[in-house]
């Protein structure tokens, strides 16, 4: 992998030179007392508890809204050194992760409250649905809006939603960094620099690159990106205000290929083996074995985003604003599926499945809004009313394989590899050992199929929230919301058949075959605030969501998510709505705030067959719950970040062939989890954290139980402050190598998590 050697080269360079500028920026730092430069914006002290959201569609105070929000801050980035999205939400109870096959294996997957979030991913309030795993280098802080939410943000968000606040110019001078090298070839750098140019300009470049191998797996996988994040902004402190920015990331990895299921209910077993089915859990393998096929398997992307956002004050309590962004983003991977659909695992062997998949987006947005206050005599209004119109279009392609006999296929040659038997040997390494997977040379020949089929998405939208102020006690906040979304997916080339898992002659879909979808809906919001005190509330909420058919639908690829059939021309938006009852506090003296609440999420017209050849929206699901947690400072010294999740959720309606799922848990629903970090500052210098992570068994289907099991992980932290510039940060995760599993693919494989690995770090900012 030349990127990833490459990679190395430059980051262990640019390691070395950026700490001997520390090291004697440092020792400057103690030598001339005077050198007293950093300003009032980059002391602003940060703290876990955030009291008020970056996204301007929040009309009040997180305290006085009647929805559960959770800000994972910046502080809590930096302490847990969470360098991507799914290591940031490691913290945030009541989210579980997802894996997908063909079309989003290694992806943002996110499950929140028991429904897919996946396509309800946001980048400063614009839908962010293209495949990809994302980094934290170019991210200020992750807010997790929870319950049924499509007023906030359209189609999907039926669990809730994920919104990403970018780093952006602002007033004053402050450079920052880090670096940092740990164990399995960790390395990471990272500068941020910020030029206030005087006049209301003012400049920010974020630059990033990370390299390292998985922890705990031996010559498995490997991970390399590198990015940056530039910004331009003027009128900074002027009534019209403006900005330009564009952010690129670019990864090559050596994909994961999980660890196959013990299957609890196995397919026909194969000749001569005998089969005691298991217990649904990943097979008992070592920690760390790892089943990818080095010499074929890769996981390229590339991601840009163009960002031009204009503001105007016409008084100081009303705001025009304009947000438009160009997203092109780019995936290009083959990777190792340890198929165990065969019953392969049961005769001590693996067939190396191949997916893939070559997927180019273009995505437009552009999103107008006015919003301010304004009083109706004794009442108080906090508005943003706004449209929204946004267009995508991915092609998609795969890769194809051919073998020595001229055998074709895009994911496994041919029904001996299904079997896996005693002719194993001369299958070239399509086939390997259960323990001991070995990592042969690759001799067929790959191909590619580019632009067969072509997707675009188009919305256009309007919405309008209000927060209303009755009296310094009581407030009723409302939101209304109306989607007109387009989608169609067409056929550039035919689609052959296979027969034992090769092409034959057959077309399955002629070229130009196109299945399309167009609906519009209504969704809304509603909830009423009693402040009985100043620095708390109690609220009562209802909001609802829809899942249109195509790009937004809940557990679709968000690059390609049309149907095959032309049934979706008549089925309607999945529907789901959102009652939440709940409490908001600031304490101990408004450094900690405490939030708690009781909520039921209904599902009523999920997509399923109702007989053999009817998909109706008929299908129904719940999710009842509690949520609680603690940000913020307990003391000067002890700061915590903690929570507990409770979801018990049911398939009350499922697909005629599914009866017997009624009454089970839905996939990917922890029943308990609970995440922990804190920290104390021991000496003036010296900041000690720990943290521990707790989640239930998690099933991953329903018709065939296989699930992950129970798992709770350790972390801890010690930072070190050389002086008010530079510090030194040790962070060790699971600290006792326990072997786990994150994610899981709904029936093949199951991820680990990382194993006991350590990061030093050191951080300096001027």
């Amino acid at each position: 992998m030349a990127f990833i050697k490459t990679r190395k080269k430059f980051v262990s360079s640019a390691i070395v030179s950026s700490l001997s500028v520390i090291a004697g920026n440092a020792i400057a730092q103690d030598q001339v007392a005077q050198l007293d430069t950093i300003h009032t914006q980059a002391t602003t002290e940060q703290s876990l508890k955030v009291d008020q959201s970056a996204n301007s569609k929040f009309v009040a105070p997180l305290l006085d809204t009647p929805k559960s929000v959770s800000i994972l801050s910046q502080k809590l980035l930096k302490e847990t050194n969470s360098n991507t999205l799914l290591e940031a939400l490691r913290y945030e109870p009541g989210i579980t992760l997802g894996a997908g096959e063909g079309g989003t294996p290694f992806t943002d997957m996110p499950y929140i409250r028991g429904y897919s979030g996946q396509s309800s991913i946001y980048v400063d309030g614009v839908r962010n649905t293209t495949s990809q795993s994302r980094d934290m280098f170019a991210i200020e802080q992750v807010e997790v809006i929870k319950g049924s939410s499509s007023a906030l943000g359209g189609g999907g968000s039926v669990g809730g939603s994920i919104n990403l606040i970018p780093k952006v110019a602002h007033e004053g001078d402050t450079y920052q960094g880090s670096v940092q090298g740990g164990t399995d070839s960790y390395r990471h750098i990272q500068l941020d620099a910020n030029k206030d140019f005087g006049n209301g300009m003012a400049g920010r470049v974020v630059v990033m690159g990370h390299e390292n191998e998985k922890a705990g797996q031996s010559d498995g996988a490997e991970y390399a990106r590198a990015g940056i994040a530039t910004s331009l902004a003027f009128g900074l402190g002027s009534d019209t205000r403006g900005s330009v920015g564009y952010y690129y990331l670019r990864s090559n990895d050596e994909p994961d290929a999980g660890i196959p299921f013990n299957n609890a209910t196995p397919t026909t077993p194969p000749p001569g083996v005998t089969v005691t089915p298991g217990d649904g859990k990943p097979v008992s393998v070592k920690a760390g074995t790892y089943y990818g096929w080095k010499a074929r398997d890769f996981d390229k992307r590339e991601n840009q985003i163009a960002t031009f956002k204009l503001e105007h004050d016409f008084n100081e309590d009303l705001t025009l604003s304009n947000i438009a962004t160009y997203n092109k983003s780019k995936s290009d991977y083959i990777y190792t599926n340890a198929d165990d659909s065969k019953g392969n695992i049961y005769r001590g062997t693996v067939a190396r499945r191949a997916l893939s998949r070559i997927l180019d987006t273009d995505a437009y947005s552009d999103q107008l809004s006015l919003r301010g206050k304004f009083n109706t005599g004794a009442l108080k209004h906090s508005f943003n009313v706004g449209t929204e119109w946004s267009l995508q279009k991915t092609d998609q392609g795969m890769y194809t394989f051919t073998n020595a006999a001229g055998q074709t296929t895009s994911t496994i040659l041919n029904s001996s590899i299904n079997s896996c038997d005693s002719t194993a040997a001369a299958l070239n390494g399509w086939c390997t050992s259960l323990n001991n997977p070995g990592n042969g040379a690759f001799t067929d020949t790959v191909g590619s199929i580019n632009g067969q089929s072509t997707t675009r998405s188009q919305t256009a939208s309007i919405y309008a929230l209000d927060s209303i102020e009755f009296t310094p006690q009581w407030l009723l906040s409302l939101g209304v919301r109306w989607d007109k979304f387009e989608t169609e997916k067409k056929y550039n080339q035919d689609v052959y058949a296979t027969t034992a898992g090769a092409y034959n002659s057959t077309i399955s879909i002629p070229k130009g075959t196109k299945y399309e979808s167009d609906s519009d809906f209504f969704t809304y919001q509603a909830g009423l605030v009693y402040k009985p005190t100043e620095n708390g509330s109690i609220y009562a909420s209802f909001a609802t969501s829809a899942n249109p058919v195509g790009v937004l639908a809940e557990g679709d690829s968000s690059d390609n998510a049309l149907g095959t059939t032309d049934i979706i021309n008549a089925l309607k938006p999945e529907e789901a709505r959102t009652f939440e009852i709940g409490t908001k506090w600031d304490l101990f003296n408004n450094r900690a705030n405490l939030t708690a609440a009781i909520f039921r999420t209904e599902k009523q017209n999920t997509r399923i067959q109702i007989d053999s050849t009817t998909t109706a929206n008929a299908g129904e699901s719940k999710v009842d719950g509690f949520e609680v947690s603690l940000n913020g400072k307990i003391t000067n010294k002890w700061e915590v970040s903690t929570g507990y999740s409770y979801l018990d959720s049911e398939i009350t309606k499922a697909a005629y062939t599914a009866i017997a799922q009624e009454g089970k848990p839905l996939p990917f629903v922890a029943k308990n989890s609970a995440t922990l970090w804190s920290t104390y500052k021991v000496l003036p210098n010296l900041t000690l954290g720990a943290g521990a992570e707790y989640r239930d068994q998690v099933f991953v289907n329903t018709t065939a139980p296989k699930y992950l099991p129970t798992y709770t992980i350790y972390n801890a932290m010690a930072k070190y402050d050389v002086n008010r510039n530079v510090n030194v940060q040790l962070n060790v995760n699971n600290i006792s190598d326990k072997q786990y599993f994150t994610s899981a693919h709904a029936a093949h494989y199951a991820f680990e998590g990382n194993g006991r690995n350590a990061v030093l770090a050191i951080n300096f900012k001027y």
